[in-house]
């Protein structure tokens, strides 16, 4: 894993741990729409899953009411997507079709797909409290820390909800005052990525 630099592993199965996988089926009230780059050793349990590699999400329209995603942090040179192409993906979903949606993701504040897809796209963030955060690997815990800080991010409309359910996992920051704001590429440039 890596923040859109290069390929540590080319290890894709790196899972959400249970207790963020708690948070989130908490936020959503218990169920989750969509898991769009899930793979076989998920704890996820999304109502429907496309499972990475075999089933590429970015592929499909995303029109559920709530969404998990914990995407590939690395390229997937095989596909020509990168984590910019995950989270442009959310931005456009959210706006299309009103889905609250949850990321778990690297901080890369300073890149150009947080400009360009978070910062006046989202309405929240979290900084999670794990700086090492460890992920499932291949559905086993105890495997090493993740090389970066990692985030949860909110686009959506129940601010508070968010906050009081992440807060206890690290430091929630409202962006909803950069909303409309063009930090990055405008939605329709994020669309024609995607044609």
């Amino acid at each position: 894993m890596s923040a859109g630099r290069t390929v540590n592993s080319q290890n894709q199965s790196w899972g959400t741990p249970d207790n963020y996988v708690k948070a989130i089926k908490e936020f959503f009230g218990g169920v989750i729409a969509l898991d769009p780059c899930s793979n076989e050793y998920s704890i996820v349990n999304a109502q429907t899953e496309f499972l990475l590699p075999k089933h590429d999400g970015l592929h499909e329209e995303w029109d559920y009411p709530t969404i998990y995603m914990n995407p590939p942090y690395g390229a997937d040179r095989g596909r020509g997507t990168t984590i910019k192409t995950w989270l442009a993906k959310c931005a456009l979903s959210h706006q299309e079709y009103e889905a609250e949606i949850l990321a778990l993701v690297p901080v890369a504040t300073n890149t150009a797909h947080w400009k360009q897809s978070v910062f006046g796209k989202a309405i929240a963030i979290c900084f999670l409290y794990d700086t090492r955060l460890k992920f499932l690997e291949n559905g086993n815990s105890g495997g090493k820390g993740a090389p970066m800080a990692c985030a949860m991010i909110y686009w959506g409309e129940n601010y508070e909800r968010f906050y009081t359910i992440f807060i206890k996992y690290g430091a929630v920051v409202n962006i909803s005052n950069l909303q409309g704001q063009e930090i990055g590429a405008t939605i329709n440039q994020v669309k024609l990525a995607f044609r």
